[in-house]
């Protein structure tokens, strides 16, 4: 199956959120934003990838996540997991 988009998980007020959602929002890549305390389930899908926490920035790259990710470790797992979403 195919990957198309970035799926970044956060909440308002998380300053780690913010920083990497300004990386983010400077690439090309497709994210969609998921904000925990408003979408249902999204909390449930962070605590799964966190061992039972609530931490964010949470993202997956299809069914792969990480847990308040540094930008190289994203664009790392983006180039192994969904290198079209890339464009190089």
């Amino acid at each position: 199956m195919a990957i198309d988009e970035i799926e970044f998980y956060w909440r308002p007020g998380c300053p780690f959120c913010m920083m990497l959602e300004a990386q983010l929002d400077a690439t090309e890549l497709p994210v969609r934003k998921i904000n925990i305390w408003e979408e249902q389930g999204a909390a449930d899908r962070v605590r799964a990838a966190a061992d039972g926490n609530e931490t964010v920035p949470t993202v997956y790259v299809g069914q792969h996540s990480l847990v308040n990710p540094s930008m190289a470790q994203l664009e790392n797992l983006v180039r192994t997991e969904a290198p079209g979403l890339l464009g190089e």
